[in-house]
């Protein structure tokens, strides 16, 4: 009984069920409101004048009833604290007057998180940027779950004025949910950069790294910022590391690092070159019996070939114009 109590009073969206009727149509009525209100106005006796003055508060009314609304646009609406539903539906529409219209872009936002410093798996300090695609999904849970509607209502009323504009208002509200979006994406990305190491070379192991991850580290942040964002009707679209680097305390010996390591594989390359090469000019020799070579003269060639073959500048030919032992 319990279960299924909690599950009655989840909060989530609604669609809004009530009153509506076309805008135009509404706006006829209220230029015939206009019309009586005239009218009565120039018939002197009482009931007629009481009557003119109750059109006239009609068609004052009225008026906050209009609502317009665009592709991906949403409008959460609240009749004296009670959430009644949200309309989506597009077009010029005239709804209760006395219904608080919330309104809410649902079009997908571009956020591009600054890189911050953090440190990898190992400890290395790291900088590390997000770009992400994020939109609204639910509006219920935006609007009401979080508390950003009244950080959007502080900043967007003016302290000299009592009225904003609708379209001051829902910039300031999406903001205010961007604001939401960057804290939580930057909480995000520290989790999940400290789970792996910068590079393989730090751990020389088969194990993922940030640098190495690539589409499988995007769609775990992707996750992480699901999950977080997931109480406030949010959901990430996509997003993905646009910057990575060591921090720059340790940028310069990372780089001789990287560099020390970039010298040995050579390095190691060249001598294993070497020997193949060495070790085929002593077959050859011996195959095609083109001179026989005793133990010292066989070290002392493989030495000057490696000699040769090894050094970082060109070898300086020495001709040996004495004989050969047999």
């Amino acid at each position: 009984m319990i279960s299924i109590k909690t599950m009655c009073m989840e909060a989530k969206e609604l669609d809004f069920k009530g009153f509506k009727v076309n805008g135009f149509l509404a706006l006829f009525f209220h230029l015939v409101v206009l019309t009586a209100v005239i009218i009565f106005g120039f018939i002197t006796c009482v009931p007629t004048l009481v009557l003119s003055v109750f059109l006239t508060v009609v068609w004052l009314i009225l008026f906050a009833g209009y609502m317009q609304l665009e592709p991906n646009e949403a409008r959460a609406m609240v009749f004296f604290g009670k959430y009644k539903g949200t309309f989506k539906e597009t077009g010029f529409f005239w709804v209760n007057p006395f219904l608080d219209k919330k309104k809410l872009s649902l079009r997908a936002r571009n956020l591009d998180i600054n890189p911050i410093k953090v440190n990898d798996k190992i400890g290395n300090p790291i900088l590390i940027g997000l770009v992400l695609v994020w939109k609204l999904k639910d509006t219920y849970k935006a609007m009401f779950e979080i508390d950003a509607q009244t950080m959007a209502d502080s900043a967007a009323t003016p302290r000299n004025a009592n009225q904003v504009s609708v379209g001051n208002a829902v910039a300031s509200r999406m903001n205010a949910f961007e604001n939401f979006v960057k804290i939580q994406s930057d909480a995000a990305l520290r989790q999940v950069a400290g789970q792996y190491a910068y590079d393989d070379n730090e751990t020389n192991t088969d194990e993922m790294t940030l640098r190495s991850g690539g589409e499988e580290i995007n769609e775990q942040l992707e996750q992480k910022l699901n999950e977080r964002l997931a109480m406030a009707g949010m959901e990430v679209v996509e997003a993905r590391i646009n910057y990575l680097a060591y921090a720059p305390e340790i940028a310069a010996v990372m780089l001789r690092r990287q560099q020390a390591s970039a010298i040995i594989s050579a390095r190691e390359k060249i001598v294993e070159g070497a020997v193949s090469m060495v070790k085929m000019a002593l077959h050859k020799l011996s195959e095609e019996e083109i001179v026989e070579l005793d133990e010292e003269k066989k070290a002392a060639m493989v030495s000057n070939l490696l000699v040769v073959l090894c050094a970082d500048e060109a070898a300086q030919p020495v001709v040996n114009t004495g004989t050969l032992n047999h």
